[in-house]
Order: C-alpha cells, then structure tokens, then sequence
C-alpha cells in the first residue's frame, strides 16, 4: 500500500511531458493498482446466523475451492451470487476482504447465498486454464445450489480486475460453457475490467504482466478477448469502470459498442473509484450499489428482502 502511494505521488509530481520516467512511474503505479487483489483475509464478523461452507472443491487441485456463505433463514429458490476475485492472473484470494466482506453484509440479510471462489494461477495454469476453472466452478454451483436452497436460475456471476476478464470469457465464449455444462445465468457483472479486447490492448503499448499472461500469438489474444467473442447468446452485461482508468472505460465502452451491434445487453457504468475501490465499496449505501441492483433487477435478479437499493 505504502510503496503504490509513492509511486502515484512521484508520477502525479512531475509534469506531463515527464517523459520515460513518469511513464516508467505510471506503468509501475497501475502494475500494483492491478494487483491490489492481494489483500489480507477477510476478519469480518459473519452477519448473525450465517454459516460458511468452507473450502468446498469443485476440482482436484488445491486451488479449485470454493466458500458458500448460506444466508441466516431457510428458504428455497433463493439468489445466488458468484464473485471472482483478481489479482493479474497470478494472485488473489476467496477470502480477500474486498472481495468478500461489503458484498456479503448488504445481500447475505437480503436472503442471497454468496460464492467466493479460488482457481489456479499463474505460471501454474494458463489464462485458459483459469478460464476453464470458472466455468467448472459455475457448473458445480449449479449442480449444488438446490442442496442450499438456493435456485441455479437466478444465479449472477461477478468478478474484479482479473476475475472480470474470466468471467467475461466465460460469458461471451459459447463452447467454454458448453464444454463444461455451464447452464444459462441471469447476468453478470465485470467490476473494472481492462481486458475486455486484449488483442488491442496487446497490439498497443501495454503493462508487462499482460505478456506474462497472454504471451506473443495474436489467435491466442483473440480467443481471450471478450469484445470479439461475443454473441447474441451472450447474457446482459455490465461494464463497472474506474473513471480513473482511461483505458478501462475504454475497453468497456468497445464491449458496449460492440453489444449494440448484436443486440445484447452491454451497460457501462463509470464510477470515479479507484481499481480496488470498485470492488471494495459495492455493497455499502450509495448510488453505486443501487446502479448495480438496478441492473440485476432489470435481469430477472430477485432477492426477498426490499431495500433502499431496490428499484420503486
């Protein structure tokens, strides 16, 4: 945190034609915003009465677990949402506070089971892999939700940063989820994805750890790149960008134009947060949350309790 801070401090200082030193400091300040995923475990006090179902495995791997957090009342055909942690492709954790701890005080109350779910990294398993890894995750939930008396149909997928890019490629890549026996979802939200067309982003000048993750063949940026997979099958979007991050709007506004074209349903919804803040602060009162359950309802999204967030 300390080391991020100085580096945006000493790139905010110098002028704008600072040249290679403030890009070299810019790329260094977003390289840790990017990694900011890696943050400590989550200490919060679980609401009264929910119950964590820990380290659940949907594979044989080590990091193919999963949490459950089972809301404080019995119920059936509740909501399910799925969140996706980041972290660059090589970091990051289930249990990380941002990803865990806001979310699941606003929608645990409101009858929603949440799932927090790891998958392999970086150098161990390809973006592919990890991509594989979501899906299979998506495809146990869906098998298992009816055990906690939830219902796989109004399921949402979420992630951040690098768990957006996945669970975009897990929306938009029709034989991933056929591959895997991903049945349809409600929607899905990407929280500050820029890597929704990583062909361009890897054709232009770009931050080192996308080479460590996409590599050098252009077939292969493709079939990792949301914007250009993208179908009619695809379910609605939306597209949280840091306002902050010139190219992540970007890229959210390119997966929106190019949405239009199909007739899918691409929202982008510009938040003047930082990257990890986006993340961070969703759930807590205010209009970003309330955007956010705006759209949910809008796709078919019900939870049991009405709240200030709910549509009128």
């Amino acid at each position: 945190m300390k080391q991020g801070m100085v580096l945006l401090l000493l790139a905010l200082a110098l002028p704008a034609a600072g040249g290679p030193l403030r890009d070299w400091l810019q790329q260094r300040t977003a390289s840790h915003d990017a990694l900011g995923e890696n943050e400590a475990v989550s200490k919060l006090a679980l609401p009264p009465g929910v119950r964590r179902l820990a380290d659940l495995p949907y594979g044989r791997d080590a990091r193919q677990r999963l949490d459950v957090y089972l809301p404080a009342t019995a119920g059936h055909d509740r909501p399910v949402l799925v969140m996706v942690h980041g972290g660059a492709w090589r970091l990051g954790s289930k249990q990380a506070a941002n990803v865990v701890d806001n979310k699941l005080a606003h929608w645990s109350p409101a009858g929603v089971v949440l799932v927090s779910l790891d998958y392999r990294l970086l150098p161990q398993a390809a973006v592919e892999q990890q991509a594989d890894d979501v899906a299979s995750a998506v495809a146990w939930v869906q098998a298992h939700a009816a055990e906690w008396g939830a219902s796989k149909r109004q399921l949402v997928l979420m992630g951040h940063s690098a768990g957006a890019h996945l669970v975009g490629v897990l929306s938009t890549d029709q034989a991933l989820r056929q591959r895997h026996g991903v049945q349809p979802w409600l929607a899905t939200v990407l929280l500050d994805s820029a890597a929704l067309d990583v062909a361009a982003i890897m054709r232009a000048p770009h931050l080192p750890l996308y080479d460590k993750a996409f590599g050098e063949d252009a077939a292969r940026w493709a079939a990792l790149s949301p914007t250009r997979l993208l179908t009619a099958a695809t379910p609605p979007l939306l597209a949280v960008c840091s306002s902050r991050r010139a190219e992540s709007c970007t890229q959210a506004q390119g997966l929106a134009d190019q949405g239009r074209q199909l007739g899918v349903t691409v929202q982008v919804l510009p938040q003047d947060l930082s990257h990890g803040q986006i993340n961070q602060q969703l759930g807590l009162p205010g209009d970003y949350t309330r955007q956010v359950e705006r759209f949910l309802q809008q796709a078919g999204w019900r939870w049991r309790h009405r709240s200030q967030y709910d549509m009128e």
